[in-house]
């Protein structure tokens, strides 16, 4: 996910998508922990997925206030 994709979302699509990606990030855990996990690389792309999307969320909020 690019950062001008997250960019041109509303604050709603946002929290849904972030909500989404949560979720994914509990299922890779928990097939990690069970060993049934093939791609490794998407723990990373999913926890700087939800950074990137925290971020300019925040910024957003913050664009709000100002």
């Amino acid at each position: 996910m690019k950062a001008s994709d997250v960019r041109s979302k509303t604050p709603d699509e946002l929290a849904d998508e972030l909500a989404a990606l949560k979720k994914e990030q509990f299922n890779l855990r928990f097939q990690r922990a069970t060993g049934q996990l093939e791609k490794t690389a998407r723990i990373r792309q999913v926890r700087r997925d939800i950074a990137r999307i925290k971020t300019i969320a925040a910024e957003k909020s913050a664009d709000k206030k100002a």
